[in-house]
């Protein structure tokens, strides 16, 4: 959540100059925390000083200022600033750094100082403040005034990574499901897109996060065109606008303009843009990633436990965020898909290969985000060194690869950049156990500069120096007892005994006269001491400048180390892949456009990995466009319903990412979307109730699946009455049943055992049950799905086990006996008036038969059942 900061009004021709130039920074960044360079210090100063004090539990102290009152205060070292950023950029606040931009030691009057970058959620650059395992995403949504068209740009700063797309069909699911599938950590909008309250209560609400509003400034045609042109020269801009992609150059355009305002310069790393359609990837909305667990368990957080967790084996931070990223968009391609698989397969299918290809990956560092802090100018000697030590291995890399087939694995070698030269210039220019801090000296080699070499000599070996020109000048004097001596008054001198005065040379200049001796200066002599003097702070500012130099040319390289990076993420997780199906004894999948999905023996891949002593029960699933369009599954609570739904819907997706499968075969037809019903929960925020979101949910299944999609519903109908509940949820299925409607491939499950009887009117349903084994008042939850219905719910005896009272347990068997035999058990009380029975439907209310008359069974949707129902119960 973005803070907004407000600065009260101060007058300014009363401050000190110091603090009026300070002032004269802050008032362009008064939303922003100013980091304000004085010394080794960021001081923070009035309203800033208050907050930053507060968040960061810094002591607050003042400073005259020209006011009567002094100016809150409160500092951080410098050299340490990134920690106390990155605490106030995770609090939600943007920091402005404001730094000296002259040497003090020459500046006359105050030094000069400028904004060198705004620090924001979506344009942080310090590993400290990234997960190394995930990409950070600043998002721009763009929208056409007066239209409903769309388009979404997402920049990775800190990798180089642009991802852009238009939209203008169905935006009100489409946009928010890009959203969630990137959850940008920062999003900017026009005001345009600002006007849409579902786009903004979706930031508020699901992603936490406070959009920022941009102005039509940064908007103009010329100038968004230009700017997209000359950051993406590889781009044919012509093309886009021709193709009425206006808005993705709008978008472009202004994010590139916010970037430039914010970082001021390094945008030259941002060179990957790839255009995309949403219609490349499978349909996954928040609700379907959320309840798949893709990537985050929906009771904690955390990673363990979700997909993620079993697939990710991969050992580099490129391969890290790149299978975050993948798992979160299958493709629909089928040949591309294969084309993965392939090259899984071969790494899989040659396990020396694939073991030396991981050992070398485990020494690679982030090739990404070190290139992006290098061109940024940020990067440290130690971080120019790790780029180096992950260099050096990327010819040995290439070779554990060796000769392959699959198309793929053929283009990774081919882009893998072996960048020898880069790796030869930090090998010769930065020592090999730099310092953290260029400051601390020592950062280049030896032997890389003379001038550098000479200077350290002085330094190190400053009697030696002295030695030697004391011995040349008795040589070239004659006087053999020449000293060379030092004093804080004249600094180093020559002295003379008086018995050789008449031997001094005539370029000696005297300095003093003492009882015995005379003490002279030279100008070798004084360029010597100057040298000497400032030889330290010379070997700093030339170090400074080399290091400069290296970083720079390093820099202008970035293309190739990043597509080098790339390539090596790619490789990193095809590897994982291999080594999890390995590991797992996974199969390949049949991936193909058939619209059938055969399952034999699957098993839930995360399940089956947290319970490692408990033996998976494997489970087969038929769905196809025929006889197996839905499966209607009942059975007990607890007996493995949800986990066989959610295995089909995970073998699915783990097929569409490229990766293989937990099952002993396995045929996919690609399915468009994944769409989820499962669980109960209230909306309390926005005052919906489990049943309202439930039904909310259940139409936006209805209305953005298709015939090649794949519904996972759990126990539709559950949070209202039974006879409601069943006719809602045998609505629903008969809606989806209907090929002219729907026809989906759906898993249904349900404790309603009537609607078992929908597979006697339709082909196209076919009823499944969990297994369970009965003994006397003991059950077995058999966790083996098996053809055909079951009448029986087992809720007595699944209270039982979870530790319902024996005597609740027998009086609710008593109540079932009498339910089941017709009887309602009746209840003792003083005596009242008995209500009369209600009778549906009277014989003069003309207007209730004709609306029921009217109902059209086979085109009611299951939104509109419940909507009439409601009306003809409130007649009623």
């Amino acid at each position: 959540m973005e803070r907004k900061i407000s600065s009260k009004p101060v007058d300014t021709t009363k401050l000190s100059p110091m603090m009026r130039q300070y002032w004269s920074v802050k008032e362009k960044y008064l939303d922003q925390l100013l980091f304000f360079r004085l010394g080794d210090f960021y001081e923070l100063f009035f309203d800033d000083a208050l907050i930053a004090s507060r968040e960061l539990e810094l002591t607050l102290t003042g400073k005259e200022c020209g006011l009567e009152e002094r100016a809150p205060m409160c500092g951080i070292p410098y050299h340490s600033s990134e920690s106390y950023i990155a605490k106030l950029v995770k609090k939600g606040y943007k920091v402005a750094i404001c730094e000296q931009v002259e040497d003090p030691a020459t500046a006359k009057g105050l030094v000069k100082r400028e904004i060198i970058r705004v620090v924001t959620p979506g344009t942080v650059l310090e590993t400290n403040m990234l997960d190394a395992g995930a990409n950070n995403y600043l998002c721009f949504v763009y929208r056409e005034p007066g239209k409903d068209h769309f388009a979404v740009v997402f920049s990775d700063v800190s990798t180089g990574e642009v991802y852009a797309s238009q939209i203008e069909s169905d935006w009100k699911k489409r946009v928010l499901n890009e959203l969630g599938r990137f959850s940008p950590a920062e999003v900017l909008l026009n005001e345009s897109a600002g006007e849409c309250a579902l786009i903004q209560n979706f930031l508020n609400d699901r992603l936490h996060i406070r959009p920022e509003i941009l102005p039509d400034s940064f908007f103009t045609w010329d100038v968004c065109y230009r700017t997209v042109a000359a950051q993406f020269p590889d781009c044919d801009i012509r093309q886009m606008s021709r193709e009425g992609q206006n808005v993705i150059i709008y978008a472009l355009g202004a994010m590139i303009e916010y970037l430039t305002q914010t970082q001021k310069h390094g945008l030259e790393s941002l060179q990957h843009l790839e255009l995309y359609s949403d219609d490349q990837y499978m349909t996954l909305d928040l609700t379907a990633r959320r309840n798949l667990e893709l990537t985050r368990t929906l009771r904690s957080g955390e990673k363990k436990g979700t997909l993620l967790w079993v697939l990710d084996k991969t050992k580099t931070p490129m391969g890290k965020r790149l299978i975050h990223s993948v798992i979160e968009k299958p493709l629909l391609n089928p040949t591309a898909i294969n084309k993965r698989l392939n090259a899984v397969g071969e790494l899989l299918s040659d396990s020396i290969r694939l073991d030396q290809i991981r050992g070398i990956l485990q020494d690679i560092f982030d090739l990404e985000r070190l290139i992006t802090r290098i061109v940024y100018g940020s990067a440290s000697p130690r971080e120019m060194r790790s780029l180096q030590f992950t260099v050096q291995n990327l010819p040995q890399l290439k070779e554990a690869v060796g000769e392959v087939k699959s198309v793929y694995l053929r283009q990774l070698i081919a882009n893998m950049d072996p960048l020898e030269d880069i790796c030869g210039l930090i090998s010769c220019a930065i020592d090999d156990d730099p310092p953290a801090l260029l400051k601390d000296g020592g950062v280049i080699r030896k032997g890389y500069s003379k001038e550098l070499d000479s200077l350290r000599e002085i330094v190190h070996n400053t009697k030696g120096v002295l030695a030697s020109v004391e011995a040349k000048e008795r040589e070239k004097t004659g006087i053999k007892n020449l000293k060379i001596g030092f004093n804080n008054v004249f600094g180093y001198y020559i002295e003379v005994t008086k018995s050789f005065l008449s031997q001094v040379p005539a370029e000696y200049i005297r300095k003093q006269t003492l009882t015995g001796s005379e003490r002279y200066i030279t100008q070798e002599l004084k360029e010597l001491e100057q040298t000497i003097l400032g030889a330290r702070d010379k070997i700093l500012v030339l170090e400074a400048q080399l290091f400069d130099e290296v970083r720079s040319q390093v820099a202008e390289q970035s293309f190739r180390v990043q597509s080098t990076a790339n390539a090596i993420a790619w490789l990193d997780l095809y590897a994982s892949f291999a080594q999890v199906a390995f590991e797992n004894n996974y199969c390949r999948p049949d991936v193909d456009l058939s619209g059938r999905i055969h399952i034999q023996d699957g098993r839930h891949p995360v399940v089956e990995q947290m319970l490692k002593d408990t033996l998976f029960v494997a489970n087969d699933l038929l769905l196809d466009k025929a006889e197996n369009q839905i499966a209607v599954i009942t059975g007990p609570n607890m007996a493995g319903k949800s986990t066989y739904m959610r295995q089909a819907a995970l073998i699915v997706l783990m097929a569409q990412i490229g990766s293989y499968v937990p099952a002993r075969a396995a045929q996919i037809g690609v399915v468009d979307g994944i769409y989820t019903r499962v669980g109960a929960s209230d909306d309390l925020a926005s005052g919906q109730s489990t049943f309202m979101v439930e039904m909310s949910e259940v139409a936006q299944i209805l209305k953005s699946a298709t015939e090649n999609s794949l519904l996972i519903l759990d126990e539709i109908g559950r949070g209202t009455s039974t006879f409601d509940g069943m006719s809602i949820a045998r609505a629903v299925i008969e809606h989806i049943a209907n090929r002219k409607k729907l026809g989906a491939k759906t898993l249904f499950a349900t404790h309603y055992h009537e609607l078992t009887e929908l597979e006697q009117s339709f082909f196209n349903i076919k009823n499944y049950n969990i297994a369970v084994k009965k003994n006397g008042d003991e059950i077995y939850f058999l966790r083996r799905i098996v053809r055909g219905g079951t009448d029986d719910s087992y809720g007595i005896d699944v209270s039982r086990l979870a530790g319902i009272p024996e005597e609740i347990i027998q009086r609710a068997q008593q109540i079932l006996k009498q339910l089941e035999s017709g009887n309602m058990p009746s209840v003792k009380a003083k005596k009242q008036k008995q209500p009369e029975p209600m009778v549906l439907v009277q014989q003069d209310d003309s207007e209730l038969v004709r609306r029921l008359k009217e109902i059209d069974i086979e085109k009611i949707t299951p939104v509109q059942a419940l909507v009439l129902l409601s009306e003809l119960k409130a007649r009623i």
